[in-house]
């Protein structure tokens, strides 16, 4: 499999969707032949992103030479979601130690959250943290042998780590609750539910709690693949990886339309100096796109 320019299959539901994603849009293949890629995130100059089955986080960086793949850190823990907090370091889901880690900038890393009332996680999947410092992750258990060998809790939650290090069950009532994120004004958290196959809505309390959960959007297809990472532009709009492709929907819960990769998405990030670049992580490859509206920054 090579790098390069890709065709790009668009399925407009609304032509909305032209002023997001510009009709001469091309699809860029930039870094390929890794095992099972997520949680991409940009981090000033270069993406990091997770080479699960690899036990590896890559750091992808385009130099004037051309795109360079490094790894960030290894073991990883079979790191799964990634994001920044607001100093810029690195936190991970890790699925094999069951666990969310903060890589420190000598490269220690710091165990933040592990156990829930004395029994351990089942598999932290993603994460995003508020302005404020607090961090909301899933914990569905994937990572668990039949995703259900050496399960000690009884549900599959969503969590929210304070900076005390108190951990919150915010929802209990998923069955595979997978990606998250924020509303632009981070008054609404999204959570997606893999094995339901939908998105729900819930208004984010100060203090970090969720309350008013609905359904946002029902992603029930005939094509293969979950709800899984998604990623707010900053209008509002959810750009959510799931069957077939990414379901690019209105904040109100409007589908405008599909972009298809050439490869089943997992998660996607914004990137580049106006964040008007989506990195895609689809299966063996990493995958690019550029957009009309910025994301919202990461880490800054």
């Amino acid at each position: 499999m090579e790098t390069g320019r890709l065709e790009i299959g668009i399925e407009v539901y609304d032509p909305a969707l032209r002023r997001l994603v510009p009709p001469d849009a091309v699809i860029e293949r930039v870094a390929c032949g890794f095992r099972f890629t997520e949680g991409p995130v940009w981090r000033g100059d270069h993406l990091l992103f997770s080479d699960i089955p690899s036990d590896r986080i890559v750091r992808w960086e385009l130099r004037p030479e051309g795109p360079v793949v490094t790894t960030f850190r290894t073991p990883s823990g079979n790191a799964n979601g990634l994001t920044l907090d607001r100093q810029g370091r690195l936190i991970a889901c890790e699925h094999r130690t069951r666990r969310v880690t903060r890589t420190e900038p000598d490269g220690t890393v710091t165990v933040l959250a592990s156990h829930y009332q004395g029994k351990r996680l089942n598999s932290p999947n993603d994460v995003v943290v508020r302005s404020d410092g607090l961090i909301f992750f899933t914990d569905p258990p994937y990572g668990l042998p039949n995703q259900r060998e050496g399960k000690e809790l009884p549900f599959q939650g969503v969590y929210c780590l304070r900076p005390d290090g108190t951990l919150v069950l915010l929802v209990d009532d998923f069955e595979r609750p997978n990606g998250l994120a924020f509303s632009p004004d981070e008054r609404v958290l999204y959570i997606d539910d893999s094995f339901r196959r939908h998105i729900r809505a819930f208004d984010v309390q100060p203090d970090g709690t969720l309350t008013n959960g609905r359904l946002f959007a029902d992603m029930t297809s005939p094509d293969t693949g979950s709800p899984d990472g998604m990623k707010v532009d900053r209008e509002g709009h959810l750009y959510c990886t799931g069957p077939g492709g990414i379901w690019v929907y209105t904040p109100e819960g409007h589908l405008l339309g599909r972009i298809l990769p050439p490869e089943q998405p997992a998660n996607l990030a914004w990137g580049d100096s106006d964040w008007r670049t989506l990195y895609i992580t689809a299966r063996t490859g990493l995958y690019r796109l550029r957009v009309n509206i910025p994301g919202i920054p990461v880490g800054v």
